[in-house]
């Protein structure tokens, strides 16, 4: 598609084939503002603004969930000052933000191991999930000390629990009872995960949900990533032909 294109134009291709769910991977802060001149926790809160544009225009066209990757396991390995930043402005989200989530019926959940955040970020993330417990607009989730494999590893080990307690037989383990017990169970599932930053993997992001996502790869860091560029991957997404292990024919119901 021609870049040029506005952004009316995409979101009239858009509108009639919008994904349920679509999950993000949020790359690309720290080299933006090195780019700048600036040190990486700089883009962190640069970042903030596209996560903004991205819940209105996803909240606009209806779209049922969102799903964003704001902190993974893996980066507790970074910088201690940088982590640090990502902290406060989690803590910012959920004492700013969230109140403005509430106005526009968007209900606000954290997926992930919270238990390793400090005793008052805990709080605030029950108090948010709380206030906006009842909306019945989009679900917006924060994927914050997340990884795929440990949602995989945490949804067994309730089943397995389960089965300890003769609440379930081994024997009715399936892939619905696994998906059941992950964490975007109560979802739509996943239509479309978009990556901005230019790297071309998933890293750990819900691999269990991901299994028939269309995948969107872009180059764009993700502070620029904003009304258009979301229109843009919505626009491709629109392309795509969905066939969920089905040949072409059958799903465009040619005998």
């Amino acid at each position: 598609m021609d870049n040029n294109q506005s952004t009316d134009a995409v979101n009239e291709e858009v509108v009639d084939k919008v994904p349920k769910h679509i999950a993000i991977i949020m790359d690309g802060n720290g080299r933006w503002a090195q780019q700048q001149g600036k040190g990486r926790v700089f883009g962190h809160k640069a970042g903030v603004e596209s996560v903004r544009a991205v819940v209105t225009s996803a909240r606009k066209l209806n779209v049922q969930a969102l799903t964003l990757f704001a902190f993974s396991s893996e980066n507790w390995q970074r910088p201690e000052k940088e982590v640090s930043v990502l902290m406060d402005l989690f803590m910012y989200v959920l004492t700013k933000e969230v109140k403005r989530l509430h106005k526009h019926n968007i209900r606000f959940q954290v997926i992930g191991d919270t238990q390793r955040f400090s005793d008052k970020l805990q709080k605030n993330i029950e108090k948010s999930e709380k206030l906006t417990a009842d909306n019945t607009g989009m679900v917006l989730s924060i994927a914050a000390n997340y990884g795929g494999r440990w949602d995989i590893a945490a949804a067994a080990k309730k089943l397995a629990k389960q089965v300890k307690q003769d609440l379930l037989d081994v024997n009715d383990i399936s892939e619905e009872t696994l998906n059941q017990q992950t964490c975007l169970a109560s979802l739509p599932e996943l239509d479309l995960l978009i990556r901005t930053g230019g790297d071309y993997r998933i890293s750990n992001f819900l691999l269990w949900q991901a299994a028939y996502a269309e995948l969107y790869f872009t180059d764009t860091l993700w502070p620029d990533f904003k009304d258009e560029q979301f229109l843009e991957a919505l626009s491709v997404f629109n392309q795509r032909e969905r066939r969920f292990g089905k040949t072409g024919d059958q799903i465009n119901n040619v005998s």
